[in-house]
């Protein structure tokens, strides 16, 4: 491989990697728009045992119907394999996801789960053509957010009082 070649697989690896993070953060705001340019237009998804959704408009619809209530929702995405063939890669991703809902601000739901994407390069771009995420582990945990911010706030302000005491 020439220095072009590898600069050029470097390059499609980040590339890859940045569509797959876009596709993350534009759920996490509710970026709906966005969310739509990560995907080819005739996208194939599964999301743990949900029947497949065929179509990017129809995937991006999907995904905004499932979190309406959605308050917060965090994505931490780690990416261990990009295996690029051409115009098209592969990709294996883990995933742990945080989400509050309005309605119950002290619960959070927790999903840890792995991605696996196939990606295309259309027009120049990188973008998801098949995702399948399988679910390892989901968990609702309970903590009164008012207490946490009070007990953090005292924290804060013990640390602060410290910070200024003559030594």
């Amino acid at each position: 491989m020439n220095d072009q070649e590898v600069l050029r697989r470097l390059l499609d690896r980040q590339e890859i990697t940045d569509t797959l993070y876009r596709y993350a953060s534009a759920i996490d705001v509710k970026d709906y728009d966005r969310l739509r340019t990560v995907f080819t237009d005739d996208v194939v998804a599964q999301y743990a045992g949900a029947p497949e959704v065929t179509g990017a408009d129809e995937l991006v619809g999907w995904i905004r119907e499932m979190s309406p209530s959605t308050k917060y929702q965090h994505h931490l995405l780690n990416v261990y394999e990009v295996e690029i063939d051409g115009d098209e890669a592969r990709t294996y991703t883990y995933h742990t996801s945080h989400q509050v809902d309005e309605a119950t601000p002290d619960t959070v739901y927790v999903i840890v789960a792995r991605y696996r994407d196939v990606l295309r390069r259309v027009d120049d771009r990188w973008l998801i053509a098949d995702k399948r995420m399988e679910v390892g582990w989901m968990e609702r945990r309970e903590y009164s957010q008012a207490l946490a911010v009070s007990a953090e706030a005292e924290q804060n302000l013990a640390a602060q009082s410290a910070a200024k005491a003559p030594d």
